[in-house]
């Protein structure tokens, strides 16, 4: 759970605690005055009356009235102690929650700087390639010349994990609508889509084995810690840290071209599994089932048109806002050192 939600949850029960304590004081405080109207209507009758048994029967009457009186009273000594601790509680929780709240807020505002310093990078570097238009011919004709050794086709080994003890990510839906959008796509002849269930650590490197696939792709939980959640035996959930990772990607087939993690909080694995790969996708914060789903299958429908792999995370991106607008700046695509993104191909364009 993230801090913030925690102080949240702490606030919120110690108000809770804080409303039965005064719901006890409440209770207790209610019970003086009808101790105090007997006393009162025991008072008066000794007054009245000239048995001496009747006195004392009300004189008793009275001393037990008093000390309920007295022992309430100590009670609401005890609740007005407890009250003023609880809102010393409080007021600490709120000051954390406040602190955190200004921290995110301070955080936003680093990232969304950051992103428009990358804008600006990017809106340079598109100035810098207008100037440098002399060179484009030359550029095509490279271009043209790597595109023969694009391949005829392109396996994609899709590995699906949602731990026993995790919540539910509707896993099936999101591999049905890849395949279905790949279908649709021109070159669907060139895709070969494979999936691997339940995944337990050593299950990946025996699948890309089995398949040398060109794309692997991980979908499922991803943590905080950049950790990516995959299985034990017994169905529960394993966190395998992204140096794991990328160990067991270096060690794999050099024909892996791409790694796609489309699991919560997975940008630090994109980040550093690109050393032994063209290019990778990675989640910087939580993304919702919904839009992980949409995001995957626009993506591999548009790599399935021909498109690059820019332009098909730009468009993958595009869907994505259509369906949840708030995960505009969730999903980023990395590249190793000297690969274009824009002039990468997993399948032969028109």
């Amino acid at each position: 759970m993230p801090l913030i939600d925690t102080y949240r949850s702490n606030v919120a029960k110690k108000r809770s605690e804080l409303a039965k304590l005064s719901s006890d004081k409440a209770k207790e405080t209610g019970k003086i005055p009808p101790l105090n109207t007997k006393i009162i209507n025991a008072q008066k009758t000794i007054g009245r009356t000239s048995s001496s048994a009747t006195a004392k029967s009300k004189l008793g009457e009275i001393q037990r009235a008093q000390k309920s009186l007295a022992d309430i009273e100590k009670k609401i000594a005890d609740i007005d102690k407890k009250i003023a601790k609880k809102s010393t509680e409080i007021n600490a929780e709120e000051k954390k929650l406040r602190q955190e709240e200004e921290r995110q807020i301070k955080k936003q505002e680093a990232d969304a700087n950051r992103r428009m310093q990358e804008s600006a990078n990017q809106l340079n570097s598109i100035t810098q390639a207008i100037a440098q238009q002399g060179m484009m011919q030359s550029y095509l004709a490279t271009e043209i010349e790597n595109l023969k050794y694009v391949p005829e086709k392109i396996t994609v080994l899709f590995f699906a994990s949602n731990p026993k003890d995790s919540s539910y990510l509707r896993l099936d839906e999101e591999v049905r609508s890849i395949q279905e959008m790949i279908r649709k796509s021109e070159h669907r002849d060139s895709i070969i889509f494979e999936s691997r269930w339940a995944v337990r650590p050593l299950d990946i490197l025996q699948a890309i084995n089995e398949l040398n696939p060109d794309v692997v792709h991980f979908s499922g939980h991803g943590s905080q810690t950049s950790d990516l959640i995959l299985e034990n035996t017994d169905g529960t959930a394993k966190p395998v840290s992204k140096e794991a990772i990328t160990q067991t990607i270096m060690a794999a087939s050099d024909k892996i071209r791409l790694l796609f993690f489309n699991n919560c909080f997975s940008h630090s694995q994109a980040q550093s599994v690109v050393q032994y790969v063209d290019a990778a996708i990675g989640m910087t914060a939580a993304v919702l089932d919904s839009g992980a789903c949409v995001f995957a299958a626009q993506f591999y429908s548009s790599i399935g048109f021909g498109l690059s792999v820019k332009q098909a995370f730009e468009q993958a991106k595009g869907s994505l806002m259509l369906q949840n607008p708030q995960e505009e700046y969730t999903p980023e695509l990395y590249a190793k050192n000297g690969i274009e993104l824009d002039k990468m191909f997993l399948v032969k364009p028109q």
